[in-house]
């Protein structure tokens, strides 16, 4: 029995909270008074180590991000558009990483975007785009502007909000056909487990000026904020592919 698409409510109030990935997400209930970076001694291979509430990032058995091998690969069946489960899941946040987490054979790219959907029961679903070097990415463009006010906010140490303005979600989540699926966690501490991620298959992409924007405003030991690609342990990866579903074709035999 195909799964019940997805019924996603996309809440925005009038200011976009923009976060970067530099910085623990907003469930993930860390302790505020501990930095973890990208880098040195407070890097991903110590994060484990910085709180016991981190131990999850060293300990666990079902990590992220990942390296997705394309000939590993699972077909559910005739599942159809991006589907999670039977919840209603709001959009809580984006943020942009680059380079990109997740990987496909071997294949890092320029930035990774996250949206972070939370169901009312707290269950966490994660959309990732992916991003390679080329014309500048639309909605990038029109919040440029709001990214250079951040980047100098954070220099002056100034705490003025940035207000980026309302916008519809389907501005960054655009009708996908094919997207790959596993479960996992978050990428940040407390690299909490259970989420489930959805890894758009079509690349889209961005200019390096862009790129350099996102990571303006991040400290030196965070502008590069990917955490390396963890073990599967026996996980599987799903891939869905709207198109064969739609010509009533067959999906491989495992």
């Amino acid at each position: 029995m195909a799964a019940p698409r997805l019924k996603a409510f996309f809440i925005f109030a009038t200011t976009l909270l923009l976060f970067l990935g530099s910085f623990t997400a907003f469930s993930q209930k860390a302790d505020e008074t501990i930095q973890f970076t990208y880098s040195g001694a407070t890097g991903p291979d110590q994060w484990g180590n910085l709180n016991p509430n981190f131990s999850m990032c060293v300990n666990g058995k079902a990590q992220s991000p990942i390296n997705i091998l394309t000939a590993k690969v699972r077909y559910p069946g005739n599942s159809g558009a991006l589907i999670v489960d039977n919840k209603m899941y709001t959009l809580k946040q984006m943020h942009w990483h680059a380079p990109s987490e997740h990987r496909i054979d071997g294949q890092q790219f320029a930035a990774e975007l996250h949206l972070v959907h939370i169901a009312d029961d707290g269950s966490v679903s994660v959309v990732a785009i992916l991003f390679k070097y080329g014309q500048p990415d639309p909605l990038l463009a029109k919040i440029q502007s709001k990214l250079n006010e951040l980047a100098y906010e954070v220099k002056s140490h100034e705490e003025t909000p940035i207000n980026l303005g309302p916008f519809h979600p389907t501005e960054v989540r655009k009708r996908c056909h094919k997207y790959y699926r596993y479960v996992g966690s978050f990428t940040t501490p407390p690299c909490t487990q259970n989420v489930i991620w959805n890894i758009l298959a079509k690349v889209r992409t961005i200019s390096r000026g862009q790129v350099q924007a996102l990571q303006a405003p991040l400290d030196m030991r965070c502008k590069k904020n990917a955490r390396s690609c963890q073990p599967m342990n026996d996980r599987h990866v799903e891939l869905y592919d709207e198109d064969i579903i739609a010509q009533g074709g067959h999906f491989p035999k495992d």
